[in-house]
């Protein structure tokens, strides 16, 4: 059984092809529950998000996890084959450990696909599909990807305008829990920036929008963690002085904010500085603003310089990061195989008391019934000592007919440490 890295991802397939493979919770649910009862095919967890669908499986070959994709979602495995990447073993380790860190992210050092893989963890353990095996090698990816978060950069910069935002909100004031925000327009830029902000503790979001209705969709997707008001359009100037913190992108073709209303926002807050964010092009907020003793202004062009650096440092953090993670990797497996080895020399130890026992019993029941007892522990030691090296002999001999012959030096190197060692004992005993 080997553990296999299999799916399709933004670098490998289409929008389209992503869609047909792609499985909502529910859907997934029921096929990892009817899995769980599969003679074979039942150890394993799948991350299936807008950018990629995985199946990480314990299982006898590739091939199998393959055809269960291609058939849970009614695609011809031919299809299917040319946009598949597989991995296996400490390649598939590494893989998962990858995903999970951010670096096989589009956005690369986004912290979003952790979560989204321990949802898909937990999914399959309420299935009853995941293996003790094939969570410790989950939890260890865990465990690599917190490393590689906490002792590299690879996902400490702002690499998303509304990521940016928000970072800068936190530069400009030292105390984010006492910011009134508001985003003028609630569109997909500033739906980011309100949930990046209200993620990070502030105070109040002022949502000031055309449409009712998608200000109130974006106020019931962030006012679990922060206190929401919508403010009518039109009473955008009134409202200025009571926002901290203002990013506006309406994509109108006029301007929204004048100079003339910011000055006025400043006197009713005793002139308390103000961050203003102009995300769209052309802009809203007219670039006069600037000159305005205690406003920071900041355009498009300003925050893309900001984030091509960022995105440039998380590069550089990222080569860093990835021999962490090839380490880490590695050193996950060789723990496997030495626990498998315990288990193997565990079995290998009760053999050999089994058959001291059985000889034991032997040469005492001949001593009871009167054979010489030279005679008896001499062919007692040689029963036991062929016996107990009658099965390494054939191995050796195995590892000799082997096309590599590195394994079988390496074993040899290993005896003839062990011999050196035991003859060393044997003269310091003087017996």
């Amino acid at each position: 059984m080997s553990f296999f890295a299999l799916g399709v991802n933004h670098q490998t397939a289409s929008v389209e092809l992503r869609e047909q493979v792609a499985f909502n919770p529910e859907k997934l649910k029921l096929l990892l529950t009817e899995q769980s009862h599969h003679d074979q095919l039942n150890d394993m967890v799948v991350v299936s998000t807008c950018n990629r669908t995985e199946v990480y499986a314990i299982a006898d070959n590739a091939d199998m996890v393959l055809d269960w994709l291609a058939q849970k979602n009614g695609i011809d495995v031919k299809q299917l084959q040319n946009h598949i990447y597989r991995y296996e073993n400490t390649d598939a380790v590494t893989h998962l450990m990858r995903v999970a860190s951010g670096l096989d992210s589009l956005m690369l050092g986004e912290p979003q696909i952790m979560g989204q893989v321990k949802s898909a963890l937990n999914l399959a353990k309420e299935s009853e599909v995941v293996s003790q095996n094939l969570n410790r090698i989950f939890e260890y990816a865990f465990y690599a990807a917190k490393k590689v978060r906490s002792e590299t950069a690879v996902g400490s910069h702002a690499v998303s305008m509304g990521y940016a935002v928000a970072q800068l909100a936190l530069q400009v004031f030292s105390k984010p829990e006492q910011l009134t925000v508001m985003v003028v327009a609630a569109g997909e830029m500033n739906s980011l920036v309100a949930k990046h902000l209200a993620e990070m503790g502030v105070a109040k979001i002022l949502i000031c929008n055309r449409g009712q209705e998608r200000a109130e969709i974006l106020a019931q997707e962030i006012s679990h963690r922060v206190a929401v008001e919508i403010i009518p359009f039109f009473d955008l100037a009134q409202n200025l002085h009571r926002a901290d913190v203002i990013s506006s992108c309406t994509g109108s073709l006029h301007q929204v904010i004048s100079y003339q209303d910011v000055k006025s926002a400043l006197k009713k807050r005793r002139y308390r500085q103000m961050l203003m964010v102009d995300l769209a092009v052309p802009r809203d907020i007219e670039s006069k603003v600037e000159s305005l003793d205690g406003v920071y202004l900041y355009g498009v062009d300003d925050l893309q310089g900001v984030i091509d650096e960022n995105l440039a440092q998380r590069r550089q953090a990222a080569v860093e990061a990835e021999v962490m993670v090839n380490q880490l990797a590695t050193q996950l497996v060789t723990q496997q195989k030495v626990s498998q080895a315990g288990a193997t020399i565990s079995e290998y130890r009760a053999h050999g008391d089994k058959v001291k026992a059985f000889e034991l019993n032997h040469a005492l029941d001949r001593l009871a019934s009167g054979d010489d007892a030279a005679i008896v522990m001499q062919e007692m030691a040689h029963r036991l000592t062929q016996k107990l090296l009658h099965p390494t002999s054939i191995l050796l001999r195995e590892v000799a007919k082997d096309e590599n012959p590195d394994v079988y030096e390496t074993i040899k190197e290993h005896l003839e440490d062990i011999f050196s060692a035991q003859r060393k004992l044997k003269n310091k005993s003087g017996h």
